[in-house]
């Protein structure tokens, strides 16, 4: 596979202006056109044109937008559009990109959903530490309500849309769609059971709403404009379309790029000119991670597997958020691996026992290894609290290159998919680096001499 560059379609506005995020350059660009061309149309064609299109959702999950909207009880009112901005997982710093650069592109497209789906009305919820995506989206807000963009009668006709903005307090969970809800609600952000929490059906309020990501929104104006299936042409045959990806870690050149899905494989993105060009200081690649610090590592032999979920998945990991990070050879696995632990030990909600406790087991275990006070029977008892938190065989590559994978996703014992991440970092390295564990072990004072 040749990596052969596509034509943007959410960065193409803020890859050509500075000024991207100003009304006056926005609409200059094109922007806020297909909203009227949508207003021109029923909801239910515009439904269908994003049907065709086939776009999977660009937060994690995958899930076709078009699908999603049709699971909406028909006829039941009030029902609400959810943008979720709360981008939180390690690595990934794709949409805030959006958010910052081009936020009239975003409201588009909610406003293009929000028609679709006959809302009632838009919220945006924004990560908290994001205070510029705040800001950007606040002011274009302003914006567009002043210019007619939104509010009553949008663009003159008898359609009218109030969207909402509000942000968090920085917790990981609310990048979970139903711990979003409950902190849209105004309490503390902690998933919701499902069934029969799914939001289509009980959401926020527990009224049917529809939970996008940043990314998945930004697409509408385009889709709409150029037509379903014009998306649908774009990209491989099982995954439509363009992907952004953040590239981070032991590259040349980290950074967001948008790519046709999966038409270029992660050797293409790594060591591309156009890309990440190549390891830093020309060192051999060690690992990396394919979707975010959630996701199962893979290594070396991964390298000429395609960005196309419908591949990584059966190979043992996902693309999930969009964020790739890339570790050399002079990482240390079992530091590299404790980090990620700390972290989603760290943002459990609580809500869970087996994340709530077996996370920060987990953490102190990896202390007591690094401290110098591990022990060999550290390593059967990792694998054992992460068997309680995921049971079965955990998603990932073999140990030995050649062995047949354990595909994706995980089982759970939780509500969300938080505590299965937590396992992740442990299980990739333990399962590939076990030397790494051992030395980190051997290293450690006997007893004896500790005591004196």
């Amino acid at each position: 596979m040749t990596y052969t560059p596509v034509d943007p379609i959410v960065t193409a506005r803020l890859s050509r202006y500075e000024d991207a995020h100003i009304l006056a350059r926005a609409v200059e660009s094109g922007a806020y056109s297909a909203l009227q061309k949508a207003l021109e149309q029923t909801p239910e064609a515009v439904h269908e044109t994003v049907k065709a299109a086939v776009i999977q959702g660009r937060g994690g999950a995958g899930f076709p937008a078009g699908t999603k909207w049709g699971l909406l009880p028909p006829g039941k009112f009030p029902r609400w559009l959810v943008v979720n901005g709360d981008e939180s997982e390690p690595g990934t710093y794709k949409d805030r990109i959006l958010m910052e650069r081009d936020p009239h592109q975003l409201i588009e497209g909610a406003l293009i959903a929000a028609y679709a789906i006959r809302a009632s009305q838009v919220f945006i919820y924004v990560r908290g530490e994001m205070a510029l995506a705040q800001e950007r989206i606040a002011q274009a807000l302003n914006d567009a309500y002043a210019a007619g963009y939104v509010g009553r009668n949008v663009l003159g006709s008898e359609w009218s849309m109030d969207i909402t903005l509000t942000w968090g307090a920085g917790a990981y969970i609310v990048g979970d769609e139903t711990g979003l809800l409950e902190s849209l609600e105004g309490k503390r952000g902690m998933p919701r059971p499902k069934p029969p929490y799914f939001p289509a059906a009980m959401g926020l309020y527990n009224d049917p709403t529809i939970v996008n990501n940043v990314e998945t929104l930004s697409n509408m104006p385009w889709i709409v404009h150029n037509g379903g299936e014009a998306y649908a042409a774009i990209g491989a045959e099982k995954t439509h379309g363009t992907r952004m990806f953040a590239l981070s870690g032991h590259v040349k050149r980290p950074g967001v790029y948008e790519v046709g899905s999966g038409t270029l494989t992660f050797r293409d993105m790594f060591y591309d000119e156009r890309l990440g060009g190549g390891i830093r200081e020309d060192r051999a690649l060690k690992a990396f991670i394919p979707g975010g610090g959630s996701a199962p590592w893979f290594f070396e032999e991964h390298l000429d597997l395609p960005l196309d979920p419908t591949v990584v998945g059966p190979a043992g990991s996902m693309l999930g958020s969009g964020a790739i990070v890339v570790m050399d050879e002079t990482t240390d696995m079992v530091r590299a691996a404790y980090r990620l632990v700390r972290f989603f030990a760290h943002e459990s909600c609580g809500k869970c026992t087996p994340c709530r406790e077996g996370a920060s087991w987990m953490q102190r275990i990896y202390e007591r290894i690094l401290n110098g006070q591990g022990r060999m029977d550290d390593l059967a008892l990792l694998e054992d609290v992460g068997w309680g938190i995921s049971p079965g065989p955990y998603p990932g590559p073999a140990a030995r290159p050649g062995d047949p994978p354990f595909p994706f996703p995980p089982r759970q014992t939780t509500i969300c998919p938080l505590g299965p991440s937590a396992v992740a970092p442990m299980m990739s390295t333990l399962r590939r680096f076990p030397d790494e564990y051992v030395a980190y072990i051997e290293r450690a004072p006997a007893p004896a001499a500790a005591a004196s």
